[in-house]
């Protein structure tokens, strides 16, 4: 699960809400178009995604596909599946068949750090499922993902958001960067070279 949230960005009420219904194996694609929650009362709810574009359908890489198969392999089935705003089959059940929502994560998050930091030396920082969101749009900016895409998979409604996303990058991103950029025209230079042809169009080297 930790793995899942830090490869795909997912928002926990997002994945919370995920049935088996929104996990398309086969096209490794996952549905996103409502999310889970509890209220103050302790009623659990469904509500739709935070903006309009947080409903979209999140590509799921060979890895994480395999998670999702993995815990779909592993559930349960309870005898009575708990329906909640019209939707069922739940991928985490709590020991009474209910959903479990962002507080589980919570605590175990929380377990897992106390745990390691009493067995090694080199403390974990703390991490939340939030934590997982931010490191994966980090990475996918540091990565050099088009700004549009990454807005698309983070469900991000402003642009600003996600480029101030950018905007936390250092020096060292700023250096990998130009190192990148200098590496491609070294590389369309010897192209050229070897060629012998008229030169190459920049457009052969765009950035990815």
């Amino acid at each position: 699960m930790v793995y899942i949230l830090f490869h795909t960005g997912l928002r926990i009420s997002e994945f919370c809400g995920l049935t088996l219904r929104d996990v398309d194996l086969e096209n490794k694609i996952l549905n996103i178009d409502h999310q889970l929650q509890r209220t103050a009362n302790m009623k659990l709810v469904i509500e739709s995604t935070k903006t309009n574009a947080g409903t979209r359908k999140l590509p799921m890489t060979e890895d994480v596909a395999e998670c999702f198969r993995g815990i779909i392999e592993d559930r349960e089935a309870p005898g009575n599946e708990k329906i909640i705003g019209g939707y069922t089959g739940f991928l985490f059940l709590d020991k009474n068949g209910n959903p479990e929502v962002a507080m589980h994560w919570e605590h175990r998050f929380n377990h897992m750090v106390k745990r390691y930091n009493e067995i090694y030396r080199v403390q974990m920082p703390n991490i939340t499922p939030h934590v997982c969101r931010h490191t994966y749009c980090s990475n996918m900016a540091k990565s050099g993902m088009n700004p549009k895409t990454l807005q698309y998979l983070m469900g991000h409604s402003d642009i600003g958001v996600t480029l101030n996303t950018y905007t936390h990058l250092g020096l060292e991103d700023a250096a990998d960067e130009l190192k990148r950029m200098e590496d491609l025209e070294v590389a369309r230079k010897e192209l050229e070279k070897a060629k012998g042809e008229k030169p190459v169009s920049q457009k052969m080297f765009r950035a990815i």
